[in-house]
């Protein structure tokens, strides 16, 4: 009986050890799918000073860097404040596009803006950043 306990015991940790080997082609590959293929110029802009009433666009410029093309899925202010617009045709691999904000400089004084950009390339939107002053 105690043979037949042991037995059971090694077989088990033996066919477990087989299930913890993972191919370093599956690795590699999973690196290789959550590598940004996206490179962006700058993803926070100070405008500075800007005249009250006066609407200011920002341009956030990108390359891409992958092996394929990237299509911007989607790009939303985080206020009413802030319109935007973007390349709408795919990106071909180590072209440039941009994405354009338009602050609408409304009220006066310091301010910080979101712009979330979503792509085909990766998995998790880019959070874009504009700040400065209204005078």
């Amino acid at each position: 009986m105690k043979i037949i306990k042991i037995s059971m015991l090694a077989l088990a940790l033996g066919l477990m050890s087989f299930s913890a080997i993972v191919p370093a082609k599956v690795i590699a590959s999973k690196i290789e799918a959550t590598a940004s293929t996206i490179a962006w110029k700058a993803e926070t802009i100070d405008v500075g000073q800007i005249p009250q009433g006066t609407p200011k666009a920002i341009v956030y410029e990108f390359k891409n860097t992958g092996k394929t093309a990237v299509v911007i899925t989607n790009v939303q202010g985080s206020c009413g404040c802030t319109a935007t617009d973007y390349t709408k045709e795919p990106i071909l691999p180590g072209k440039t596009a941009k994405v354009t904000a338009t602050y609408n400089a409304a009220n006066k004084g310091a301010f910080t803006k979101t712009v979330t950009v979503t792509t085909s390339a990766e998995t998790t939107p880019k959070i874009l950043t504009l700040k400065g002053t209204v005078i």
